[in-house]
């Protein structure tokens, strides 16, 4: 289909792009080009080039480049406060762009050098074989479906905005200030030899990676959403099993993703029965909120049977207030009641697994000893409602012919024949539970 987005590839910092956007491109064609073992470091902006906290064995180490005599520093580990960074400036001393520069990024220029945008200022080698070992199989499927937080995270811009990096604001650390067009601002303080993705003046959008590193999954929940989240771990998890050239359908991951997201933790209770703090699954928390909103609750109680703070079905509260307003009574006063408000949590699949609404299928999993005792502890009942506590009892799962309303629908059937047989013809149309039972009773009064 016209403007179908077919596929998406991630350009890294400092690629060299060899096509153009709006052009055609075949299957196959290179479009981009980069250093996979080293990322560039590059200027921002035209200048002369000054060194800070660049000394000699203490921060840096002097290499001689082989068969061209120059001599090129390699940024080492080192303790305190000193961090090395390249700052660029104009003729008269203000600095237009700066780079903090991580251990064993090799540096590329001479102080006093004239730069010009895009300059390459500094080479830092990238870690292949440590994010092959993380992102390459099962550890990183594990690492995604537990929602565990990933090891040195990027850090991410929590408003939508322009960036400023301040640098002696916090010892050791860098500060990044996102300032968003209504002045709010936001300050994420990052170690000083982290890669940073973004320089002063660039605008991100709330969710944008700051430095290099995988993304936090709760971070992205709580930034951008639940839907955004979603996305993110299918793309992740689909990327892990596509390098090892299996394809799943997208809808599989969905189902455990869905299962992952289906808890609230409840943060206002408006006028619901739910307590702050609870943790209750998505569905019951949209059930108490139609309730609420089917409801109205009792200022003054006027003439009805009604108590003030009372939530009363719309219906029932009309109905007596008609009987108050028959007898000369006064009608009870109401107002619509407040909804409650929860945020979605993100649950790795074992944590999902034991906060199950039903215990058996909680239980049957891992800590049935813990499991069980909270049960009777809350005095909880298990409806059976899901498959795997029905194949525990040796029920019929609900699913197909075995779905509960197409057994009461079958039952009422059932029961509709009988009482059909009993009074000696057919029954038209359908019969409540209580005229069945009352037929049945009549026909049986009758045999006696």
């Amino acid at each position: 289909a016209k403007g179908r987005e077919l596929d998406a590839y991630d350009v890294p910092y400092g690629s060299l792009l060899l096509v153009s956007d709006g052009g055609k491109v075949k299957a196959g064609q290179r479009l981009i080009m980069w250093d996979p073992h080293r990322t560039p470091i590059l200027s921002e902006a035209a200048g002369i080039v000054k060194f800070q906290d660049i000394e000699e064995g203490e921060t840096v180490r002097a290499e001689s480049e082989r068969g061209q005599g120059a001599i090129r520093y390699v940024v080492i580990e080192h303790k305190g406060e000193k961090h090395p960074r390249i700052v660029i400036e104009d003729e008269g001393g203000k600095v237009l762009d700066f780079h903090y520069l991580p251990s064993k990024a090799r540096i590329e220029v001479s102080e006093g050098q004239v730069v010009k945008p895009g300059h390459l200022l500094a080479r830092q080698p990238r870690e292949i074989s440590g994010t092959q070992d993380i992102t390459g199989g099962l550890p990183r499927v594990t690492e995604l479906f537990e929602a565990r937080k990933p090891k040195d995270p990027a850090a991410m811009a929590e408003i939508s905005g322009r960036v400023e990096l301040q640098t002696d604001k916090r010892r050791g650390k860098m500060t990044i200030t996102v300032r968003s067009e209504s002045g709010l601002e936001r300050e994420h303080h990052v170690p000083h030899d982290r890669h940073l993705l973004v320089h002063t003046g660039d605008y991100v959008e709330a969710g944008d990676p700051l430095t290099e590193g995988p993304l936090v999954p709760h971070d992205i929940l709580r930034i951008k959403g639940e839907e955004a989240l979603q996305q993110y771990l299918l793309e992740q998890i689909q990327s892990v099993y596509r390098g090892q050239k299996q394809s799943i359908n997208d809808k599989h991951i969905e189902v455990i993703l869905g299962q992952m997201l289906r808890k609230v933790q409840v943060e206002s209770v408006g006028d619901s029965k739910l307590l702050p703090g609870d943790v209750v699954d998505k569905f019951r928390f949209r059930e108490e909120n139609s309730r609420l909103a089917n409801s109205l609750k009792v200022i003054d109680g006027g003439d009805t049977e009604f108590l003030e703070g009372d939530v009363v079905p719309r219906e029932k509260l009309e109905q007596a207030n008609a009987e108050a307003e028959a007898t000369a009574g006064q009608p009870a006063k109401t107002r619509r009641p407040r909804p409650a408000s929860a945020r979605t949590l993100l649950l790795g699949i074992t944590k999902a697994s034991l906060s199950s609404e039903s215990f058996l299928s909680a239980a049957s999993f891992q800590e049935s000893t813990k499991v069980f005792t909270e049960a009777a502890l809350a005095g909880k009942v298990d409806e059976l409602v899901g498959l795997k506590e029905n194949v525990i009892l040796g029920h019929l799962i609900p699913a197909g012919t075995s779905f509960k309303p197409y057994q009461q629908m079958a039952l009422q059937r059932e029961m509709v024949e009988l009482a059909g047989a009993l009074l000696g013809g057919a029954v038209e149309g359908e019969m409540t539970e209580a005229e069945i039972e009352a037929a049945v009773q009549q026909a049986l009064t009758g045999r006696k």
